[in-house]
């Protein structure tokens, strides 16, 4: 007789020093502002010296940089690799689209401080890292429209391209639903999210 096997799934990684930084900064900007928020209390935050951040950045300005062109990257990044595994698997349009939409919550439910500094911060940033910034979101607004207007092709390229801006900007609204905008749980939020979303696209063929 074989014995059992018990396996196991492998702990996620700690998060590094860079990545503690970055996310006690964005809560911190998020909160206070980029101009209320010092070096000293980010360092604070995670338990350096102030002075010691410069080990990891040069600065608060490349802390905003990195997470508000980081994000922008990971959002274009996921959203393509969605949709290249989609297409591979043969899906079709909606189920493309569900996937999109489904990242996207992810996002929108879990970085709302980085929705926040985007809405506040991002003319801080230096000239080319804004048209960096620009240039990623773009390109992720290309991939949903490209969904989209195959999912609804008797909608105009203009209604389309409306219709994903204002489904960003519903699904980006989390920041603004408090502690209470929870519904019942996460993943009651999450569904409702979601419905609300093909509510919205579904519109085009209405």
């Amino acid at each position: 007789m074989k014995e059992a096997v018990t396996r196991t799934e492998a702990a996620p990684p700690a998060p590094t020093r860079r990545e503690q930084i970055l996310r006690e900064a964005a809560r911190l900007f998020a909160e206070r502002g980029f101009h209320g928020v010092g070096v000293d209390e980010i360092g604070a935050a995670v338990g350096i010296s102030g002075p010691g951040l410069y080990r990891h950045f040069a600065g608060k300005d490349a802390m905003l940089a990195e997470l508000l062109v980081g994000i922008s990257g990971r959002l274009f990044a996921g959203g393509r690799k969605r949709v290249a595994e989609a297409s591979e698997a043969g899906a079709g349009p909606a189920e493309v689209l569900d996937s999109l939409i489904g990242g996207h919550i992810d996002f929108a439910l879990d970085d709302r401080a980085l929705i926040t500094l985007h809405d506040r911060e991002l003319d801080q940033l230096r000239d080319s890292d804004r048209k960096l910034v620009r240039s990623l979101q773009r390109q992720y607004v290309e991939l949903w429209v490209e969904v989209v207007r195959a999912l609804h092709p008797r909608a105009t390229e203009a209604e389309v391209r409306t219709a994903v801006h204002a489904v960003f900007g519903l699904l980006n609204s989390t920041p603004h639903l408090g502690r209470a905008g929870v519904v019942s749980g996460r993943a009651a939020t999450a569904a409702l999210l979601h419905r609300l979303a093909l509510g919205a696209l579904g519109a085009l063929s209405a």
